[in-house]
This record gives structure tokens, C-alpha cells and sequence, in this order.
């Protein structure tokens, strides 16, 4: 097994944790790449806040016999939190018992869509980002589902669905475009039935499909409102077996 790369102070430890041969073929570029991974598009937040807290997403990618790779991504319920109402990873704050970020995103993975964690590869962690309207210092931990198991959304309360979606539909360019929140921040977002992923989250996978080689040429002029690309999806994605 590898060690992570050094990342700066700032980061913390990120990279590789295992030899990026020993995944599967389709996986290897994105774990290598995971060495010296260009964070810029996050260069727009806010500085980190001294009280941030700590928290870790799972990034689970995993191989569909008929759909190719793809990643496992979750609707969280409508609580009137920062974050209610938005397609997320799994993932969430770190306990006190928690040796580290690997096991924040597992144990709240588990927590959240049920999944068997004894499937579950851990295979490299990007480096510690920071959300501002969160307060959160978040590391993402790449994973590959080996086996994957039945999901759903566990708690209603936190969770309205679940579901894998397959990369080539994320890398499709009718499916992409940028979104323009209220406050005027302009990002990344895909456009899927029953979703729409902005944010964070469609930053971090903007970031994979380009480190991992998936992307494809995609129209950046594409600019819509927040409000009117939230109208333009259906119903939540539903609970799927793994």
C-alpha cells in the first residue's frame, strides 16, 4: 500500500492509498491522478473559519454490469438546513470516536443508505476542502464498491432517495451546463431525471470526471438561473439495489 501525498498544511495528507495498478483499469487514472489533484475550482470559497468543523464524504464508484462505472449519490430530505433538499454524497461531521475521515465517510454511509461497508475498497482522499455556508472542513475519500450491496435511504428525516448513476450519464453534454445561484456564485451543474446536482457536490464530480479522463466537451456558456434548472428536473430518484 502507498502513502498519501503530503498536500500542505492547509489540505492535510491526500493521495493514493493503494497501488493505483491494483484497481480496475477504468478506476487507475482517476486513484493516480489523486497524487497531485488540481483543487481550483474550490479557489472561489471563503477562507476557512477557526471554529470549522471537520467532516469526510464518501465517493463511491462502483462498475454496473449493463451501465458501465458509476457513482453512488444521495437526495437529502427537505429539513430547511443549508443543505436540505440537494443531490449529496454520502457524508457527514466527524464523531470524537472516529479514527479519521475514512471512517467518518463510512460510518456515515452506512448511516445513510445502508450499504455493507465490507464491499467498500477505500482507495485514495482528496484534499480537505472547505464550505463556507456549512462551516465545514470536508475531506472527500475515494472508494471502489467491490461488492456492492442494497441501498436506501435509511432516515427519511435525513434522506429522501438514493441512487447510482452511471458516470457516462454525468460526462453526457446535454446533461451539463452552469447554474447561478441567487448570491450570484456561478458553478458547475448536471441536469438528470428526478435531480439536479450543483454545488459542492457537482464541483467534486466535475473534478473526478476530469481527473479520471470521463469528461467530454461540454458548453461552460450555458448559464441558468438556480430557480429555473430546479424546475426543469422531475420527481426524486428512487431507492436502488446495489
Amino acid at each position: 500500500m502507498s502513502e498519501p501525498g503530503s498536500g500542505s498544511s492547509t489540505q492535510g495528507g491526500f493521495g493514493p492509498l493503494v497501488d493505483p495498478a491494483d484497481v480496475p483499469p477504468w478506476l487507475s487514472r482517476l486513484v493516480l491522478a489523486t497524487r497531485d489533484i488540481d483543487v481550483s475550482l474550490f479557489e472561489r470559497l471563503a477562507p476557512p473559519a477557526e471554529n470549522a468543523r471537520d467532516a469526510a464524504v464518501l465517493i463511491l464508484l462502483g462498475e454496473h454490469e449493463t451501465r458501465g462505472p458509476d457513482v453512488l449519490l444521495q437526495l437529502r430530505a427537505d429539513g430547511g438546513g443549508a443543505h436540505s433538499g440537494q443531490v449529496a454524497f454520502p457524508g457527514g461531521s466527524a464523531e470524537p470516536s472516529d479514527a479519521g475521515p475514512i471512517e467518518t465517510a463510512l460510518r456515515e454511509a452506512v448511516e445513510e443508505t445502508g450499504l455493507d461497508p465490507s464491499g467498500v475498497r477505500p482507495v485514495a482522499t482528496l484534499p480537505r476542502l472547505h464550505i463556507p455556508v456549512s462551516g465545514f472542513h470536508v475531506t472527500p475519500v475515494l472508494a471502489h464498491w467491490e461488492r456492492p450491496s442494497k441501498v436506501w435511504a435509511v432516515d427519511p428525516a435525513e434522506t429522501q432517495a438514493v441512487a447510482r448513476v452511471p458516470l457516462a450519464d454525468l460526462a453526457d453534454p446535454a446533461n451539463r451546463f452552469q447554474s447561478r445561484h441567487p448570491s450570484g456564485f456561478l458553478g458547475p451543474a448536471f441536469a438528470l431525471p428526478g435531480m439536479l446536482v450543483w454545488g459542492f457536490t457537482a464541483a467534486l464530480l466535475t473534478l473526478m470526471l476530469q481527473a479520471g479522463g470521463w469528461e467530454r466537451p461540454w458548453d461552460g456558456t450555458d448559464i441558468r438561473d438556480l430557480d429555473a434548472a430546479w424546475r426543469s428536473v422531475g420527481s426524486a430518484v428512487g431507492e436502488v439495489d446495489g
